[in-house]
């Protein structure tokens, strides 16, 4: 009876199923849900703000243990211990479920392999010290909301090579973070803006730049995205949540990744939430809508590991301007005093400039 129709999305289901159902029934279309959970509500994105806001305090605790745990006592730190603590100090946060996604704690040339795992008794098992970099890619979910972090750090002297990579990645990172683009604008088109600085040297990696993420759901939620791969034609809209991680493997050396979750909200937005009218009503609504991304990482990023000669005065105006808001935001719930507490402080200090 072809007046029985079946709503099925073919590009999400498997073959089994999609054979089963006569071409004259179906409607092959995305399923309706799936923009309501990508396009978060008022509640939701609440709650999104509020547990990376948490997660900026655990990762802080988490820090602070790990610069005296390899500085101050001297010792070597195993990546399955870093998984470990990380997660303890995520689970001492109010409403902390579980991790969003296994942790990725990769030291050396672990780093460079994009979902590594660390594991007991594994040939591959690394430890930190003062002489290597580790990639730390991990998350929470909270009753509230899901975080997903990367960070790439160094306690040791890194090498020039390695500090321009890892600026390279962060102009990458900037470069997305700041992008204005019209509504109904395909993540594909952003893509270019987090690997122009490493194409620049003939350099690229191999993954996706962004992922949508859910809240309080699925760390890697449809149905956007940001990458190379154009096949993926959806629109990124307000309410959206991203990731934005660009990065640089070395084979065989080290990996470096630095990402951040970022909320898609709308230009005029600001000037409406603050009660002012926009400077031409008419114009405003004869032209398009357009959007830009709000922050909600709040953990700092390793400022000692950057080569300012090659960073602009703006993009060094962005990482003091996103360390400002990450202390102002994350501060609050650290005691007064405390180690997490002084290493936030020193982490979100104002990075020296070149003298002019």
């Amino acid at each position: 009876n072809t007046r029985n129709k079946v709503w099925l999305d073919n590009s999400r289901s498997n073959y089994a199923v999609s054979r089963v159902i006569p071409e004259a029934n179906l409607v092959d279309a995305q399923n309706a849900i799936t923009p309501m959970k990508a396009c978060k509500n008022t509640a939701e994105m609440e709650g999104m703000r509020q547990a990376h806001i948490v997660d900026g305090a655990a990762m802080a605790h988490f820090m602070a243990w790990l610069e005296h745990a390899i500085i101050v006592e001297g010792r070597s730190v195993s990546e399955v211990e870093i998984d470990l603590v990380l997660t303890g100090y995520r689970a001492q946060q109010p409403g902390f479920k579980e991790v969003s996604f296994p942790t990725i704690a990769g030291v050396g040339a672990n780093g460079a392999i994009v979902h590594y795992r660390a594991a007991e008794g594994s040939d591959l098992l690394k430890y930190l010290d003062r002489n290597q970099p580790v990639l730390i890619d991990s998350g929470g979910q909270y009753e509230y909301g899901t975080t997903d972090v990367t960070r790439t750090w160094h306690l040791g002297e890194a090498t020039d090579t390695f500090k321009e990579m890892y600026t390279r990645v962060l102009k990458g990172n900037i470069g997305v973070d700041t992008m204005i683009f019209p509504e109904n604008t395909p993540g594909f088109v952003l893509d270019v803006f987090a690997r122009k600085s490493i194409w620049e040297i003939r350099k690229d990696y191999g993954h996706g730049t962004g992922h949508g993420v859910g809240a309080a759901l699925n760390v890697h939620e449809g149905p956007h995205g940001i990458s190379p791969r154009w096949t993926n034609k959806e629109t990124l809209k307000k309410g959206m949540v991203t990731s934005n991680e660009p990065g640089f493997y070395d084979d065989g050396n080290f990996g470096i990744r630095i990402e951040n979750l970022l909320e898609i909200v709308e230009v005029d937005g600001d000037a409406a939430a603050n009660g002012e009218e926009p400077a031409n009503k008419k114009q405003k609504v004869e032209s398009k809508k357009f959007l830009k991304f709000a922050k909600l990482t709040m953990i700092p990023i390793q400022k000692n590991l950057i080569n300012i000669d090659i960073m602009t005065d703006a993009e060094l105006d962005w990482l003091d301007a996103y360390h400002e808001e990450v202390f102002k935001k994350v501060s609050p719930l650290l005691e007064e005093g405390s180690p997490a507490m002084n290493w936030l402080v020193k982490s979100c200090e104002k990075i020296e400039r070149r003298r002019k």
